[in-house]
């Protein structure tokens, strides 16, 4: 697709980034993040040794999706696993392959890596994710409760 392009983020796609950051809190029914935590966002996506790495969907030339990623351990595959924190499409892109383009691209930089599986987490009332991401043959781990500990 000529219109589309999946690329690295770039210090200047700064806004870019916090809008869809914005836009994924609005559709999550989320509050966006403040001012001292979009500050820290941007220093650490773009530090000399990122604690997550960004690309972002470009179509016809307008930044309408990203996806956050970091690499984690699996124990039993002794291998890395790359965790997919964040995947966001502005809602008038949807349905145009992106979020397929998106994932192709992170399976490549997975195989790049040698890591064994990438895994991910969804909202349970989002349908339509989830009907994605069994288009793509990932498979729900029904056995697995995911905790949470604000520190």
């Amino acid at each position: 697709m000529e219109k589309l392009k999946i690329r690295k983020a770039r210090r200047t796609d700064k806004k870019s980034i916090l809008r869809l950051v914005n836009e994924l809190a609005e559709f999550e029914k989320l509050t966006p993040p403040d001012k001292n935590a979009r500050n820290r966002l941007i220093k650490d996506a773009f530090s000399a040794n990122p604690p997550f790495r960004v690309l972002l969907a470009e179509y016809e030339n307008e930044v309408v999706g990203y996806s956050f990623y970091f690499f984690t351990y699996s124990s039993f595959l002794a291998k890395r696993t790359l965790y997919l924190e964040d995947i966001y499409i502005s809602e008038k892109y949807r349905n145009l392959g992106i979020g397929k383009s998106f994932f192709n691209e992170l399976i490549k930089i997975a195989e790049k890596n040698k890591c064994g599986r990438m895994e991910w987490v969804v909202l349970d009332w989002n349908v339509s994710a989830i009907k994605f991401y069994e288009k793509l043959n990932a498979r729900e781990l029904k056995e697995w409760k995911t905790f949470r500990k604000m520190i």
